[in-house]
């Protein structure tokens, strides 16, 4: 592992260790210690429940560089602190997995300088000898996931589709045609996401056996006949495959890549033998022809759970649970009945409920759903819950993160006692100044309920001016959680009140309210935001309303656009990240047409009033300063129209800045460019929102 110091094993302590200090030797967080945070990867647990092993990102506050290393925790000692392990000098490890007999944890790194399966021994104490390099393929292995009686294990990467094995000396893209360097295509997908696609090659999953611990022979490609990734791209995982549990075949989800699939949401859920007996994978029963994923085999091999939406070309739909028991031909909906978009599930240790995560009014927490009757029971309350592991008695492993702090490993007891495991960003934390967090709701367009948050450095004195923050999606929600781009805690440490309004389109308030927005992206969300303005001022006497400047991006760059139009006299600053400029130039630009044409009603040239939510046409109006930033490598909102963007405020003389990043996409990832982008907003929003002299 690069980078990682001494002080940093030192610090990575139990919850113990409180991550509180006295107020007066905190600070406000800076765009510094956003970047260089510690990030918690996901924790596995061993099938004996006695560890779990997680990786632990650091980030170097000189060079910014990233670096991964493995933990070990004791979870039948409560004061346990966290053991590294795996450690391989000028290396990343990381997405650890244990054996079936928890004697080995198997994981992947770049220590031979490509990506593959290591593997290391573990004993009642800990690490035993030696890291081991267990495959040594052509290709780069994204991931991979063992089957439940171990003998055999599923790998994925990018491998061409006319590739036998994991990885060919030529990579099978047929847009590269030579003897120059154009790329040629005759259908979409052209790019997707921040990458030019390679048709022809594909997120393709091979099946090995393990031998010793290590891949042995050329392993058996499970996609047979069909063309497409698998996992899908640009953000599916190993939640888009299950083995089934005798370990003889694989349930994978699978989109068609033909020249339909920027405009299908249509998922399907295949399942195949691993042994090379089937030569085409067979849909599982039950798939419809919008999003079928998340496969889910019980623990008892009776029943396959997974998650569906309903309306094609739709990608914001409801996921549902779906039931199929053994030997039956048609699926039972477990959910229909409760108003709320699943967004992973696992089965419990006795097949008698799943554990999933939904968004729920500004926080996303864990509930069980019972199999029998669909009895939904929420286990957690504030936070952001993510990757689950129930436990044989009863409780469950899982991260969980807030406004306050980004993951940590908890545990929750049968009882409902919750205990925290780690503390990855104690020292960081206590050096950092809380912020207060108050949520509120009004009556929004139509007079239906909408909320909001107003975060504020805690015990702050006098005006503060407003950061008013939007959120992209548009189906989405500026709720109780951690980002490492967006964050309200740093927004709010440079000392503004932060405002968020979680406005008609977004997420966690019934499928109703999230398709409210469609074909109607300039009405009743521009509607919310007036009154949830209105709102917190009047709410929170401390807010100076006569200081604000708004922020956004995707969508919500899309609304300062619509703003700077239509709410021209509010705001003193605004700051556009990646917004769309003109819907029209935007429908024939990005990649994933289902997406714009869900929510605008069709192509360009069919939807209903193409023009009616357009910023273009309002462009005259533009007055109020605005900073303007884009990544170029962003095929989802293409940067071209930020630069249309600014040379209209350039054009109408509106004070106006410029930033653009060469090597980054639709979001910042990079932590140099961050801290340059936190920076650059800060120093906007100084600017413009200082306090004005007194008449």
């Amino acid at each position: 592992m690069k980078n990682l110091s001494k002080a940093t094993f030192i610090a990575l302590l139990t919850a113990s260790t409180i991550f509180s200090a006295p107020i007066a030797s905190a600070r406000p967080m800076t765009a510094e210690d956003l970047a260089t945070l510690k990030r918690l990867g996901v924790p596995a647990v061993s099938q004996d429940e006695k560890w779990t092993a997680f990786g632990v990102t650091e980030t170097d506050p000189q060079s910014y560089e990233r670096s991964t290393a493995l933990y070990l925790l004791d979870l039948t000692k409560p004061d346990a602190a966290p053991v590294r392990i795996a450690d391989e000098p000028n290396a990343s490890e990381h997405s650890p997995a244990f054996s079936a007999d928890g004697k080995t944890i198997y994981y992947l790194s770049d220590a031979s300088k490509t990506e593959q399966l290591w593997q290391v021994a573990i004993t009642a104490e800990g690490q035993e000898g030696e890291p081991v390099q267990a495959s040594d393929l052509k290709a780069d292995i994204a991931g991979f996931k063992l089957s439940p009686e171990g003998s055999k294990i599923a790998v994925w990467g990018d491998v061409a589709k006319d590739c036998p094995t994991f990885g060919c000396d030529k990579d099978g893209n047929r847009a590269l045609s030579g003897p120059g360097t154009g790329r040629e295509y005759e259908e979409l997908f052209i790019r997707h996401w921040s990458s030019w696609e390679t048709p022809g090659n594909y997120s393709r999953i091979f099946a090995f056996d393990l031998d010793n611990g290590k891949l042995s022979g050329n392993g058996q490609p499970l996609d047979g006949d069909l063309i497409g990734d698998s996992p899908s791209k640009p953000f599916g995982g190993g939640e888009e495959i299950a083995w089934f549990m005798e370990g003889d075949g694989l349930a994978f989800t699978l989109r068609n890549a033909d020249r339909n699939e920027p405009k299908s949401t249509n998922l399907d859920i295949y399942g195949v033998a691993v042994d090379g007996s089937e030569a085409t994978p067979q849909p599982m029963p039950g798939n419809g022809q919008s999003t079928d994923s998340l496969p889910a085999f019980s623990p008892d091999d009776e029943i396959f759970a997974w998650a569906a939406m309903e309306r094609p070309g739709y990608e914001s739909d409801r996921m549902v649970i779906k039931l199929l028991t053994k030997g039956s031909k048609e699926p039972r909906i477990l959910t229909g009945d409760w108003d709320r978009s699943v967004s992973s599930i696992v089965w419990t240790a006795d097949s008698t409920a799943l554990i999933v995560t939904a968004q729920d009014v500004l926080d996303c927490p864990a509930f069980r759903v019972d199999i029998a009757d669909g009895k939904v029971t929420r286990l957690t309350k504030e936070g952001s819950v993510g990757n689950i592991t129930p436990l044989k008695d009863g409780s469950m492993i899982y991260t969980l993160n807030s406004l306050q702090a980004p993951d940590n490993i908890y545990r929750r007891a049968a009882d409902g006692t919750i205990t925290q495991l780690t503390n990855i960003n104690a020292k960081e934390l206590a050096e950092i100044d809380k912020v207060a967090v108050q949520r509120f709701n009004f009556k929004g367009a139509g007079g239906d309920q909408v909320w909001g948050q107003i975060i504020k450095p805690a015990g702050a004195k006098g005006k503060l001016p407003m950061a008013f923050l939007v959120h992209g999606g548009p189906q989405g929600s500026f709720g109780n959680g951690w980002s490492t781009r967006w964050n309200p805690k740093v927004m709010a440490a440079q000392g503004y009140a932060v405002v968020t309004v979680d406005f008609h389109g977004s997420t966690g308030y019934g499928q109703a309210f999230t398709d409210s927005i469609n074909q109607d992206w300039g009405g009743k969300p521009l509607e919310d935001l007036k009154l949830g303005y209105a709102a917190a001022v009047k709410i929170d006497k401390q807010i100076d309303g006569s200081r604000s400047c708004a922020l956004g991006a995707s969508y919500g760059g899309y609304m300062m656009n619509w703003i700077s139009g239509q709410w021209p006299d509010q705001f003193d600053c605004i700051i556009n990240h990646a917004g769309v400029f003109d819907l029209r130039s935007m429908s024939l630009s990005t990649e994933e047409l289902w997406f714009d044409q869900w929510d605008h009603g069709g192509p360009w040239t069919t939807r209903p009033n193409p023009e009616k939510w357009n910023p273009v046409k309002h462009i005259a109006k533009w007055k109020t300063p605005t900073l303007v930033i884009h990544g170029e490598k962003d095929f989802r909102i293409p940067y071209t129209q930020s630069l249309m963007a600014f040379t209209a405020l350039q054009e109408n003389e509106v004070p106006s800045k410029l930033l653009i990043f060469p090597d980054e996409n639709h979001w910042i990832l990079n932590g140099k460019n961050s801290v340059q982008w936190h920076k650059t907003v800060f120093d906007w929003m100084a600017r413009w929102t200082k306090e004005k002299p007194a008449k």
